[in-house]
């Protein structure tokens, strides 16, 4: 019987890098994809944390005290998973950062995040404002409202921006409730910022929600300064 011999065939040779550059645009592949690349650069927590902030807060540095110190505790309080495995913020304190318009609750608020991460702990984080948050839940056709609320509700680490802005009504007044009791019985700490002044908590956003976060959050009353008029003047 006749057997036929075939010369062994190297990489190198162009018939054979032909071929392969024939089956790699056969199935769609860039053959600069196909080829070894070198490792990544490190992808830090802290430019993990910068790509999903708003550019205008990626370099905001808390420095109220009080802030300072619920970075503190909350960072105490970060547990690890698995033995030898990164500690994750997942209990903690709650803010309210409480002022008028300008006066820098927002500013403190992504700092007090990026001190978070900074200080070497994991942290899993949502950002909305009060007035996307009830335009995200409000029901509509395709959208699963309530797996949403659940979502936000169980986050880690949540940060609400100006809580009390919205027009009142029993529906916003039953989400907000169903939000920060949520979180008020699981003690997941949230930062909550409101240009209400303190005593105006109950009568916007309900019994219910105020007498909560009278006992969830530690309260920050800001001087009645608007920083960023202040900044465009200077």
């Amino acid at each position: 019987m006749y057997t036929r011999h075939r010369e062994p065939q190297l990489l190198g040779n162009e018939g054979t890098l032909e071929r392969m550059a024939r089956i790699l645009a056969m199935r769609n592949i860039d053959p600069a994809d196909a080829a070894p690349h070198d490792d990544p650069e490190p992808f830090s927590p802290l430019d993990a944390l910068l790509a999903g902030m708003p550019p205008r807060y990626q370099a905001a540095v808390a420095d109220h005290p009080t802030v300072l110190d619920w970075v503190r505790q909350v960072t105490e309080a970060a547990v690890a998973p698995s033995r030898g495995a990164r500690r994750q913020v997942t209990t903690g304190t709650s803010l309210l950062l409480a002022g008028i318009v300008g006066a820098g609750k927002t500013h403190q608020a992504y700092g007090a995040v990026r001190a978070l991460v900074q200080s070497g702990v994991g942290v899993r984080w949502r950002a909305t404002t009060a007035a996307d948050l009830y335009a995200d839940l409000r029901p509509r056709t395709g959208v699963d409202s309530e797996r949403e609320l659940a979502a936000i509700s169980r986050c880690p680490l949540l940060i609400i921006d100006d809580l009390g802005a919205a027009k009142a009504s029993e529906w916003v007044e039953e989400v907000t409730y169903r939000l920060i009791n949520r979180r008020y019985n699981y003690e997941l700490p949230t930062l909550i910022t409101t240009n209400l002044a303190i005593r105006d908590l109950r009568s916007h956003l309900g019994d219910r929600v105020a007498s909560r976060l009278a006992q969830m959050t530690t309260r920050v009353e800001f001087e009645a300064v608007d920083r960023r008029r202040r900044s465009a003047v200077a």
